[in-house]
């Protein structure tokens, strides 16, 4: 390895330990899951939602949070007993101690390999988040209770529901490494931000980057959207042209009024 690249991978090691501020949180929990995806796609990120798992609880809330990750493997019948689920905190039993590790903020990320036979945690589990301030739980698996967690007030995230213990198929490896979820990179400290519609992942060294130019686009959607539907046509408005921005500037500059509808056009 160069010494270049053995710096470049050095900055890459500092990206990724980056604290996302609450405040950012706050702000990226504020904008729409599309100019997220918009604005990521064109710095390269092509998939950065998770697609396929849906939230279980009935009303979701927008929320931004940390990833705190959590890595399975596959179960394996000398080391998955229901021993190792009742006994004191242990090596062969890391989900317990990540649990415990999760803090305010933080949104627990379960890589379960797109399996889903077994569930990735119950409705114990996440009481136990939701007490320690969890923003939500996300796993490419199942989760148990699912009637149970969909009234809880931490949004949840599953492909499937299942009673299936996780011991069944799953073994805990590791906490707090890069993993997959859904066929998406995730890597600790990076922003999950969520809603009613589903997931998206943001780099955490993006995430200031992320607030400030999705906030604008989000606010000249808006106003793009009130043309719109006061009968403008798509040409020229969306995607705007030169001129659509310079309209939204003066817009703007004016006190952002209401956009009084077209006179409607009578066919003859």
């Amino acid at each position: 390895m160069t010494l270049h690249a053995y710096a470049e991978g050095l900055d890459h090691a500092v990206d990724r330990a980056i604290q996302v501020s609450d405040e950012t949180l706050a702000r990226l929990a504020k904008v729409s899951s599309g100019s997220l995806t918009t604005q990521l796609f064109k710095r390269g990120f092509r998939q950065p939602a998770l697609v396929g798992l849906r939230a279980l609880n009935h009303q979701v809330k927008p929320f931004a949070g940390r990833a705190f990750t959590m890595r399975f493997i596959p179960a394996r019948e000398d080391i998955d007993t229901y021993g190792t689920m009742t006994t004191r905190p242990n090596g062969d039993n890391l989900q317990w101690q990540g649990i415990e590790q999760v803090c305010e903020g933080d949104v627990l990320v379960i890589d379960s390999r797109d399996d889903p036979r077994a569930a990735s945690a119950g409705n114990i589990l996440v009481t136990r988040l939701l007490a320690r301030g969890a923003r939500a739980i996300v796993t490419d698996g199942a989760l148990r209770d699912g009637s149970e967690i969909a009234q809880m007030a931490l949004p949840a995230y599953a492909r499937e529901v299942t009673a299936t213990t996780r011991i069944s198929y799953h073994h805990v490896a590791d906490l707090q490494v890069p993993i997959g979820c859904a066929g998406v990179a995730v890597y600790p400290g990076d922003v999950i931000v969520g809603d009613a519609d589903g997931l998206t992942v943001v780099p955490a060294h993006l995430a200031v980057e992320m607030a400030d130019i999705c906030e604008k686009q989000d606010d000249i959607e808006h106003y793009l959207a009130m043309r719109i539907a006061s009968g403008d046509a798509l040409w020229g408005v969306y995607p705007p042209s030169p001129q659509a921005y310079t309209d939204y500037e003066a817009w703007v500059k004016s006190g952002r009024p209401p956009i009084e509808p077209l006179p409607q056009i009578t066919r003859t």
